[in-house]
């Protein structure tokens, strides 16, 4: 990977030399408290020594401590050198210079240039070597032993001490003890709720690359620029830039956002920490803070040792707000308008149903629901924000709060020693988020130096579908071809990487049950209409009701063939599910835009062909199942007459295509579009009975059809399941006549249905009277008919 060139704009100066300058005067009470901290314990102990001992003078009892406690007289001679460097500072520029800029600094400049990773286990040794001659040194004066007789005595007298054979420590170690205990108490509960929600892997647990993320070429370009200037920082820091540290993706479920992560952290072999947002929410105040800023010295020590960490937060909207939809804060109720169906906008296409197309669908995994026209949703409840009280501000302050010096060497033994403040480490920390609800995380996170860049995961084009199909079909044993795999690619218009490969698994799947290892192209569509239309319901209609639905279907299919231009037909189906009795999906052929009037009034069309097509087959009769067409048709019209000037007026009537009733002009003139394209549904069913005949008679025989099926139908070729040479034979005619004559005479009777669905194939012969009858036999008859040509044969279907 090669990494980008920044044009320079801005010609780069370098900073002018250091000038030199006094030292800030310090205040009196700074300069003289250390001295009058040691003249108050040098008093302190005289006095105690004084006490112990009656017998000896105060003189006596001042010699005596001067002359066993030589470290304080050392740490006043120290604190007097101390002041005396202030005071010349203070006065002389070019002193002050040389201690602060050549010295000192000459000193941090040279350790900057060392190993970050080797400089923090220094420092760390070099604390812990600190804080053990402490405790050692004051173990030496209460066992008034050596300061190493201490180091070797301390582990049996400590041993002794706790099992009660030696005289116990000093009172005031007693009290430090007990205190210890007590808080370690709460220390250790607090410390044990604050594991865990992280998972991290090392450089060489990570295989995942960019090769392995197919359909987001255009998301991997721009995070690929930001890996480049993470890589190699110094490119644009020489140039008076910084390094992004922040990335997020957003985008629909299931579209590649956490493999785009863990690939960056892949291909810049560094760490890659997951968190698990879920697990900072607590019913204890405070943990979720303790597990932040636990999170953040992991990643920093990870930062140092490998030269970089990746971190990444999955589904980033749990604890990155402060309440709202997510959190539970109370919301202002909100009306969803203008979808007629859930899969318009998540799956690119349309439901034309039998039954209530306004009512929610009972949905499988991967299958979307029909939304009403006006869906009120209520967000609501209370709670305490993203992650818990105090949380998501721990975040905000870890991911920017990396300036301050840490640590009390860096800021107190150095202010001591008249050191200048030490900058702590570059730590190379890129943050990545992710989330399907980039509208509910707080600003405050999204602003730059946080997050700096916010990239969109979409559902990939149609390159990107095929790309994708075809890296899960060579996993599996498959006699798919490329041309195939293209048209399903076509069908699959809003399919995430996801939904390809649980398509792909479940083709498998169904290959698996009928015996087979090797996955064919029925089973991928038997898959593709299980995962994207979900499971049928056990439901087994009667056979009228079945023929009607039939017909209801084949008019929408029949419509969406001859006036759809940029869909196809994805599936045909009667089986029920939930309250849809059936329905017929197309597909976008392209990327969908904006409809335009020709294209709307094509769509009431359709929604009107299943009327059409009930009352032209059915003799003037239709059921309640077209309510929900005509519930989609209207809106459409309403919409187009009211808001989309694509009727007779420019007004605009909002309050009319939200939901409210009027029975002004407006209506007549809705009224009078949906009366002028029926008529246009009607002619087109009653042009095309035959093909409506004939997806009928297909329907009822498989149930569910694909798109290719009825391609088959007009065009009289074979399809996956349907053999479409027959229906262009008069003998389907004939027999199907028959069996339509004996549903309309039980519909008309109210009766029952008794003649059995024609099979394709069914012979017939001549009679002496020249009319055509049903062979009852299993052979041809000797005088086979010759096959004659529909009168009102079409061609394929564009």
């Amino acid at each position: 990977m090669t990494s980008p060139t920044f044009p320079t704009v801005i010609p780069y100066t370098p900073p002018p030399s250091v000038v030199p300058k006094v030292r800030r005067k310090m205040l009196f009470f700074d300069r003289a408290k250390l001295i009058v901290g040691l003249v108050v314990l040098f008093g302190f102990l005289t006095s105690k020594y004084h006490a112990d001992v009656p017998y000896v003078t105060w003189n006596g009892a001042f010699q005596h401590v001067l002359r066993n406690s030589g470290f304080l007289l050392a740490l006043a001679v120290v604190e007097v050198l101390r002041q005396i460097h202030y005071v010349i500072s203070e006065k002389t520029p070019g002193y002050n210079h040389f201690w602060s800029y050549k010295m000192f600094g000459g000193w941090d400049r040279f350790w900057t240039r060392r190993n970050p990773w080797l400089r923090f286990r220094l420092q760390r040794i070099v604390k812990t070597l600190m804080f053990m001659s402490v405790i050692f040194w004051l173990l030496s004066a209460t066992w008034n032993v050596s300061f190493l007789q201490a180091i070797n005595d301390a582990p049996s007298r400590i041993i002794r001490i706790m099992f009660g054979s030696e005289q116990r420590l000093p009172f005031i170690f007693s009290i430090l003890m007990t205190l210890v205990f007590s808080v370690g108490q709460f220390a250790a509960i607090f410390w044990f709720m604050s594991r865990g929600g992280t998972d991290i892997l090392l450089p060489e647990e990570v295989d995942t690359r960019f090769a392995d993320v197919w359909g987001q070429d255009k998301v991997l370009d721009k995070v690929k620029e930001n890996i480049a200037m993470f890589d190699k920082p110094e490119e644009i820091e020489a140039k008076g830039g910084h390094v992004p540290g922040g990335i997020l993706l957003w985008g629909p479920p299931g579209t590649g956002k956490t493999l785009i992560a863990k690939a960056i952290a892949g291909e810049t072999g560094k760490p890659y920490v997951f968190v698990d947002p879920g697990a900072f929410q607590n019913m204890f105040m405070g943990v979720g803070i303790l597990k932040v800023k636990g999170l953040y010295r992991k990643l920093r020590k990870l930062a140092l040792r490998h030269g970089g960490v990746i971190v990444f937060f999955d589904e980033a909207d749990v604890l990155g707000n402060r309440g709202g939809a997510v959190a539970g804060r109370q919301s202002t109720p909100q009306v969803v308008q203008g979808y007629q169906c859930l899969a318009a906008r998540t799956y690119g296409y349309e439901m034309h149903d039998h039954h209530q197309a306004a009512a929610m669908a009972a949905p499988a995994e991967g299958r979307p629901g029909l939304l009403p026209d006006k869906v009120r949703v209520v967000m609501g409840g209370m709670g305490m924000g993203g992650g818990g009280m105090g949380t998501l501000q721990s975040l905000l302050t870890e991911m920017s709060g990396l300036e301050k010096p840490r640590g009390f060497l860096a800021r107190r033994i150095r202010k001591f020693l008249t050191m200048p403040s030490k900058k702590p480490p570059k730590y190379r920390i890129l943050t990545i988020m992710a989330t399907n609800a980039p509208d509910v995380l707080d600003p405050a996170l999204l602003r730059p130096g946080r997050l700096d860049r916010i990239f969109k995961v979409d559902y990939p084009t149609m390159e990107g579908r095929i790309r994708t199909y075809e890296g899960y079909f060579s996993k599996v044993k498959h006699v798919v071809t490329a041309e195939q795999v293209r048209r399903l690619a076509l069908m699959s218009s809003a399919a995430s990487g996801a939904v390809i490969k649980d398509i792909v698994n479940e083709s498998l799947i169904v290959a698996l049950r009928d015996g087979r290892d090797t996955v064919t192209w029925p089973d991928v569509l038997a898959a593709r209409a299980l995962k994207v239309h979900g499971m049928p319901d056990e439901v087994h209609p009667m056979a009228l009701e079945r023929h009607a639905v039939a017909i209801h279907e084949a008019g929408h299919a029949v419509a969406m063939v001859k006036l759809y231009k940029r869909y196809i037909i994805d599936v045909a189906t009667i089986e029920p599910r939930g309250n849809v009795g059936g329905f017929v999906s197309p597909v976008p052929m392209e990327e969908p835009g904006f409809p335009w009037r020709r294209e709307n009034e094509n769509r009431i069309i359709v929604s009107l062909a299943s009327l059409a097509a009930e009352r032209h087959f059915f003799r003037g009769d239709n059921s309640v199942g077209v309510g929900g067409d005509l519930g989609s048709a209207t809106g459409t019209a309403r919409w187009m007459e009211g808001r989309s000037a694509m009727g007779d007026s420019f007004t605009s009537f909002t309050e009319l295509v939200a939901g409210e009733s009027s029975k002004g002009d407006f209506d007549l003139r809705v009224e009078r579009r949906l009366q002028n394209l029926y008529a246009q549904a009607l002619s087109l069913v009653q042009e095309n009975e035959l093909f409506v005949l004939a997806i009928a008679h297909a329907l009822e025989e498989h149930k569910t059809i694909s798109g290719e099926d009825i391609e088959a139908i007009f065009s009289g070729a074979k399809g996956p399941a349907v053999d479409g040479g027959w229906y262009h034979t008069p003998e389907f005619r004939f027999v199907y006549d028959r069996y339509h004559d004996a549903a309309i005479s039980a519909h008309e009777s109210q009766g029952k249905l008794d003649m059995q669905l024609p099979k394709p194939g069914s012979l017939v012969v001549v009679g002496a009277d020249g009319t055509l009858h049903q062979w009852g036999g299993a052979a041809a008859p000797d005088h086979a008919l010759p096959p004659v040509p529909l009168n009102n044969e079409l061609p394929a279907a564009d």
